[in-house]
């Protein structure tokens, strides 16, 4: 797996170093540095390899299932670096290095984040993305739904506001779905778009995505208590810190474990309709549970 993420991650770097703005001596240089510094950075990648393994399901072009993953990125990027802003989580760390405000000031990194999420839609509705318009505008209408408030923001905002309260199981569920899910389920069925797959697929892929999304956060929150900030690349202890509700807090270690693992499964049951294709998304269900980082 990890051979496997490494090799889409390198084709997702040249891809990006195509598509990125280059700083090459204009005014707006900074904006472009930091767009750059924030993106062409060490990290899981994994959206942007979901949306090749679906891609593969339904012999989309290596170009083509690229060009999503690499706009899949930059919108992941954008929250990652809004979301370490002092407004928001105040992180001073994210992929081992210093956070973008840290590096180009908090005005530069709005920029950058804003640039990356506008940058991405123009991505998606390029002809050399797709040459059918009706499937640019699905993947543009899919993304805008997944990142948007009924998705990635809306979940950012539960996550704010429940910090120093106590949200039930379900109310931390619902959170990450909309927060992380959202993404998970796009980039899983941006494949299928691609792909013009039918509903059935489409469906199987989004459900797939549903509990594997769960069992990552999971995961991510057990990390952040058992883990150390140089293994993680980014500040550990920051749940406790800001006193938020997570599967750890609310479920214990042990049994949050289990709830990691069984989503697990049901991820992996979900797949069925697809044989042994779908073994690199099963792949990845195993490897949210399993990594170190």
């Amino acid at each position: 797996m990890i051979s496997a993420l490494g090799e889409a991650s390198a084709d997702l770097g040249a891809m990006l170093d195509k598509i990125l703005p280059r700083p090459d001596g204009q005014i707006e240089q900074p904006l472009f540095e930091a767009m750059r510094y924030s993106t062409m950075g060490e990290g899981k990648r994994l959206r942007p390899f979901l949306v090749l393994a679906a891609s593969e399901l339904f012999r989309v072009s290596r170009t083509s299932a690229l060009r999503v993953a690499a706009a899949i990125e930059m919108v992941h990027t954008y929250s990652l670096i809004h979301d370490d802003l002092p407004a928001m989580d105040n992180d001073d760390l994210r992929r081992g290095k210093p956070s973008c405000h840290k590096q180009f000031g908090e005005a530069t990194a709005i920029l950058a984040g804003d640039a990356l999420l506008t940058q991405a839609f123009e991505v998606l509705v390029d002809e050399e993305t797709h040459p059918d318009p009706r499937v640019c505008t699905q993947l543009v209408r899919a993304m805008a739904r997944a990142a948007g408030p009924y998705g990635m923001v809306g979940g950012q905002m539960i996550d704010l506001a429940g910090e120093g309260q106590s949200l039930s199981e379900a109310q931390v569920t619902h959170l990450h779905l909309l927060k992380t899910g959202r993404m998970f389920a796009f980039a899983c069925e941006a494949g299928a778009i691609l792909g013009k797959a039918p509903t059935s697929m489409r469906m199987a892929l989004r459900a797939y995505a549903h509990d594997m999304g769960l069992a990552f956060q999971i995961k991510d929150d057990l990390l952040d208590v058992e883990a150390s900030s140089a293994d993680l690349g980014k500040t550990a202890g920051k749940d406790v810190e800001q006193e938020k509700s997570t599967f750890v807090k609310l479920l214990g270690l042990e049994q949050a474990r289990e709830q990691a693992q069984m989503l697990c499964d049901q991820a992996i049951d979900h797949l069925g309709v697809f044989d042994g294709e779908g073994e690199p998304l099963r792949a990845v269900a195993r490897f949210v549970i399993e990594r170190q980082r």
